[in-house]
């Protein structure tokens, strides 16, 4: 909205910081508005502008508190502004995941850079508002609560300036809020590395719009203790002996009529014999098995299925269909599959056939199995197939712990790294970094070796 209802006030001195600083102050349509300048002159410089703009008439923007001849510059881009540009230019691009990500990072970076406007909405409300009305690109035309109109409304007169992250202390701030929750509280490492990974891009797509010089946070990085672990926490991992039980105990969840095991059996056995991802599992369709009655098969892995959310694929399912992680379209990785996981797979078709279009692994309904049900029968896997004293540990936590114990029971027998790192769709870098860790129930063995490297009797 425009106004000619304004008001330009004297300069004022801000004396509490260890520099004075000077604020040019005025107000559109009842509503304060204020720039701080480091030097007098070029407070007074930006005062007579406005001035210069109210002689002549312009209207002046409710939202930026900026007349036309100002406001028409790129500096004068809201951060919630480009926060919409932005997605509209990466949602045709970009994977369901990829798109929850980066609305959750900008809805939480947005309102920490903002003006200290008048009657500021809930911050629960002001997250809502913009991660489901106002960026992604689809719901922008939803109706919208009162609450949700309100908060809006706010974010449109209280956005401040991309060129505001000029500033230094700006950037610290976005920085620190991009690392708490909506409590205050501190986030996990991955959710502020997630996070800042989404703001830093919508940032470089600023630069590209030469709206910043450059990038503001490559100038803040946070202390080396903040920053989050990647190894694989080896008391994650099972020995074989451990996994074959965990995989016979899965049969007997759900009973032999309800099946919910046995169905996940299978899928269960891609994880530790094949090191496949749970989504790239889930995508494995019948004729991208070779399935032998002997020896040795192999899979090929084309596709992934992760679980995303409706709200966040085009398609409108829960599960996104996507390429392989890091990979170029239609590439593919076969990976050979030993014995065990070739009658498992065998079995599996021979009892429960496949869904319509192919997939191996389907709900009862024929449909992507939820994340939810395969991390429920785990749960109850786990309290079968482990010691009692086991079940209270992270000992295979989650199905995923069981690609872990696959690719560290591959390094652990001599496979080359680089071999492991192709089967497993990883550089060797990230194997190296993240994977190779010695399975549970193995130390004695290596011990041993060690030993027998120095040439000692362990005994003596």
């Amino acid at each position: 909205m425009k106004s000619y209802k304004v008001s330009v006030w004297k300069l004022s001195t801000n004396r509490s910081a260890k520099k004075p600083t000077y604020l040019a102050r005025w107000s559109v349509d009842g509503q304060p508005f204020h720039e701080t300048y480091k030097t007098k002159a070029l407070a007074d410089r930006f005062r007579a502008k406005l001035l210069r703009a109210v002689d002549k008439g312009e209207p002046f923007d409710t939202v930026t508190g900026l007349p036309d001849s100002l406001r028409s510059g790129k500096a004068a881009l809201s951060l919630l502004e480009l926060a919409v540009k932005y997605v509209d230019h990466r949602w045709p691009t970009s994977s369901a995941k990829q798109r929850d990500s980066m609305t959750d990072a900008l809805a939480v970076a947005v309102p920490a850079l903002t003006k200290a406007v008048r009657g500021r909405p809930e911050p629960a409300v002001l997250r809502r508002a913009l991660r489901s009305y106002l960026l992604p690109t689809p719901w922008r035309t939803r109706e919208r609560p009162e609450e949700i109109e309100a908060a809006v409304r706010w974010l449109e007169r209280a956005s401040l300036p991309v060129a505001e992250l000029t500033d230094i202390a700006r950037v610290h701030a976005l920085v620190d809020v991009l690392g708490r929750k909506l409590d205050g509280k501190p986030a996990a490492n991955q959710t502020y590395r997630r996070r800042r990974a989404a703001t830093y891009n919508a940032l470089e797509y600023a630069v590209e719009l030469e709206l910043l010089a450059a990038n503001p946070l490559d100038k803040v990085r946070r202390k080396r203790g903040q920053q989050p672990v990647q190894e694989v926490d080896n008391r994650v991992v099972v020995n074989p002996r451990q996994a074959r039980e965990l995989l016979t105990a899965a049969t007997y969840v759900g009973g032999w009529e309800r099946a919910s095991g046995r169905r996940l059996r299978a899928f269960f056995g891609c994880l530790y014999y094949a090191a496949t991802r749970p989504g790239e599992a889930l995508g494995l369709r019948r004729s991208d098995c070779d399935l032998p009655e002997t020896g040795w098969g192999r899979i090929t892995v084309e596709e992934t299925r992760p679980s995303a959310g409706k709200s966040w694929t085009d398609s409108g399912e829960a599960h996104d269909r996507r390429g392989l992680k890091q990979r170029s379209p239609g590439e593919v990785r076969i990976v050979p599959i030993p014995p065990p996981l070739v009658r498992m797979l065998r079995e599996h078709v021979e009892e429960f056939g496949t869904a319509k279009d192919g997939r191996i692994f389907a709900s009862e309904r024929g449909n992507v199995v939820a994340s939810s049900s395969y991390y429920r029968v785990w749960r109850q896997t786990r309290e079968l197939g482990l010691q009692p004293d086991q079940v209270g540990t992270v000992l295979a936590a989650k199905p995923y712990d069981l690609r872990h114990a696959c690719v560290s029971q591959w390094l652990n027998s001599g496979v080359p790294a680089p071999e492991v790192a192709r089967r497993a769709g990883h550089s060797v870098e990230v194997l190296l970094k993240i994977y190779a860790k010695c399975i549970d129930g193995q130390e004695a063995e290596m011990n041993e070796r060690i030993m027998q490297g120095l040439g000692e009797d362990e005994n003596e």
